[in-house]
């Protein structure tokens, strides 16, 4: 969540085309077990990594270009592509013709896409970093991300001291360069023996559909609920276990929401949940955190409360359906009244044509203290090759209680390695 930017935004729904791969054990296409805890962990190895970009089979200009881009791989370059390294990024380059809702001012931070008009360099994203497998006994793990481009200052530690100034805050988040900017979302070593794994440092949070990471969404833009009532990373400690038939269960404790090796306001809260295999077809995620969530909670406060629900449906073999609502209470001043309450719906449906194509729309509602706002958002993922994809968008929002109304169309280039 940007606490930076509380304004008034929009929801969308969605009829999106799924994604060229399987899916995931938590029934969801674009953020599976893997990819919600270490942020789309193996490129395109990881299975779960959302769009078409990491489909297999060939693209629609296989063999029309050089063979190196389609073959372009950071771990093989390196030669680590044998070890237990896993290694690899992605470049994002994207163009949009309006202000997102929430944003009102180029580069102000009040959602991912505030530059319009211009070619924007989204995401230049590396990663490193080692799955702690326990399956064999005690193994140890870790994860590094490195990402520049004008996402990166929204996925900084700006839940940090100091944060909300520009250029200022502790850990990373004073590494500005006008609406570009550096961060360093993941940072955590992890531990697994048998079942049971525990990472601790720095990671993307459990909560939610939609992902930082652009390789894990089908859409170019992001939803109201995720950039304004959900948390992006968290500094803690996080077990998962996964000795149950058909579900896993999560919970740790992190100090609040988007903070970086620092807190404020003695942020400290729980962070867990559990997805289940409901049947074949159905699959169930419920995340939540309460507690201090530090510099979005009233000082005094240690009972704010949020939850995400999610519903993965598979109708047929190329359709898919998933239900998402998100709540989120930060109680007043004092611990009387309320501070800030809103409530989300989205709804995705994912098509996939065939391997190479797949279409899709986003359907959102967004309360946010007692203002509906709503958007309805359409797309397309064509795999230019292997490892590229264009996200083609049409999207409209509008809030009746103010008359806001608006158009936009924007598209994004995703090549990973």
């Amino acid at each position: 969540m940007k606490f930076k930017t509380w304004t008034v935004g929009i929801a969308v729904l969605a009829l999106s085309t799924a994604p060229v791969f399987a899916e995931d054990s938590l029934g969801q296409w674009s953020f599976d077990e893997q990819v919600k805890q270490v942020g789309c962990d193996s490129g395109c190895d990881g299975g779960g990594c959302g769009s078409a970009v990491c489909g297999g089979g060939s693209g629609l200009l296989s063999g029309m270009g050089p063979g190196w881009l389609e073959g372009l791989s950071m771990s093989q370059a390196l030669g680590l592509s044998n070890t237990r390294l896993d290694i690899g990024g992605w470049t994002q380059f994207g163009a949009h013709d309006q202000q997102t809702p929430g944003s009102v001012a180029p580069g102000d931070l009040g959602a991912f896409n505030d530059n319009p008009n211009t070619l924007n360099l989204h995401q230049q994203w590396f990663y490193i970093g080692r799955v702690a497998d326990g399956s064999d006994g005690l193994d140890f793990g870790f994860r590094a991300d490195f990402i520049y481009g004008t996402d990166a200052q929204k996925t900084q530690a700006f839940g940090n001291p100091g944060a909300a100034v520009p250029n200022a805050g502790s850990f990373d988040a004073s590494w500005d360069n006008g609406v570009y900017g550096w961060a360093l979302p993941q940072l955590y070593g992890e531990v697994a023996m048998g079942d049971l794994s525990v990472k601790v440092g720095k990671f993307f949070t459990l909560v939610g559909y939609e992902v930082v990471p652009a390789t894990g969404n089908f859409f170019y833009s992001h939803a109201l609920t995720m950039f304004n009532s959900e948390p992006f990373t968290h500094t803690g400690a996080l077990a998962t276990y996964s000795g149950f038939e058909n579900i896993t269960f999560y919970g740790g404790w992190t100090l609040g929401w988007d903070t970086g090796f620092d807190r404020v306001n003695n942020g400290s809260s729980f962070l867990g949940g559990f997805s289940a295999n409901l049947s074949d077809a159905i699959s169930l995620t419920y995340i939540n955190t309460y507690g201090n969530f530090g510099a979005i909670t009233t000082v005094g406060n240690d009972s704010d409360y949020s939850h995400s629900v999610v519903f993965d449906v598979t109708l047929t073999d190329r359709l898919n359906y998933v239900f998402q609502t998100d709540y989120l209470k930060l109680e007043g001043a004092g611990g009387v009244g309320i501070a800030a309450e809103t409530m989300g719906v989205n709804q995705y449906l994912f098509w996939q044509y065939n391997d190479i194509v797949s279409f899709g729309t986003r359907v959102e509602w967004w309360r946010n203290t007692g203002v509906s706002n709503n958007a309805i958002t359409s797309g397309v993922n064509i795999k230019l090759l292997d490892n590229m994809v264009l996200r083609p968008e049409v999207r409209k929002d509008w809030v009746p209680a103010t008359g806001f109304d608006q158009d936009m169309v924007g598209c994004d280039v995703i090549l990973t390695y």
